[in-house]
């Protein structure tokens, strides 16, 4: 029931998309190979590298809560992480690393250049960067939340900066996809925000009609991810 509804509109798919396509990146990697998961958080894809030698990195500070504004986890559980550390000072050797796997964190680094150049210093040549953040995102883990996200030209520039070749750049969702699903969360915002909240049901009835014409004309236009959509996902290889 929930993937025919999520086949009729696609929005609802944005995090099941990007956790197949970083399974599917994982389940590629050689057996025995390392693998440093920075920005870990509370560690969700450790499960899927029982083939290889994983290592977890976060800086901890999280706890679900952050200040209260925008949109939080609630719950935050950090206890599974190997390496406490700031993500631009990551203690491993030089070179030490076949892979880095660091998915929706950089929009929560200060300075996340920073993090893509530590990232070239700790991996071998030749080995795969594989990265996900956000194209645009609301508010969420405030105060750490620094950029709404990352055109495809900012990983071109910064990655080859730093002696990354691109190996694929493919985009979750488009233009109405997006739409559509800060639409729905009207209701939601409103009940965090306004004495309104009362009339959340009211809203859906509003709302419901025009993300149905909005899927519609999704498929019948094409390339508006180029415009916005929910993000990106890129595997890079380190050639310098």
């Amino acid at each position: 029931m929930l993937d025919a509804i999520s086949t009729l509109f696609p929005f609802l798919d944005n995090e099941k998309k990007r956790k197949s396509w970083v399974k599917k990146q994982l389940e590629a990697i050689p057996q025995g190979e390392n693998i440093l998961d920075a920005g870990a958080g509370e560690c969700q894809y450790k499960h899927l590298c029982n083939h290889l030698k994983y290592v977890s990195q976060d800086f901890c500070s999280y706890d679900g809560k952050g200040n209260d504004e925008g949109l939080q986890t609630r719950t935050w559980d950090t206890s599974q992480v190997d390496i406490t550390c700031d993500i631009e000072h990551i203690p491993l050797e030089d070179s030490s690393y076949d892979n880095i796997l660091c998915t929706e964190v950089i929009e929560h680094i200060p300075h996340p250049d920073r993090a893509i150049k530590e990232f070239s210093r700790i991996l071998k040549q030749n080995v795969r960067l594989i990265l996900t953040a956000p194209f645009c995102s609301q508010t969420h883990f405030a105060p750490y939340h620094y950029h709404t996200g990352f055109n495809s030209y900012w990983y071109e520039k910064i990655l080859q900066e730093y002696g990354f070749t691109i190996m694929e750049c493919s985009y979750n969702g488009n233009f109405f996809d997006y739409i559509c699903q800060e639409l729905v969360r009207i209701p939601l915002v409103i009940k965090k925000y306004s004495p309104l909240s009362y009339l959340g049901f009211t809203f859906y009835l509003l709302i419901i009609p025009l993300v149905m014409l909005l899927t519609a004309v999704s498929r019948l236009a094409p390339g508006t991810e180029r415009q916005l959509c929910f993000g990106y996902h890129i595997i890079a290889k380190k050639t310098i």
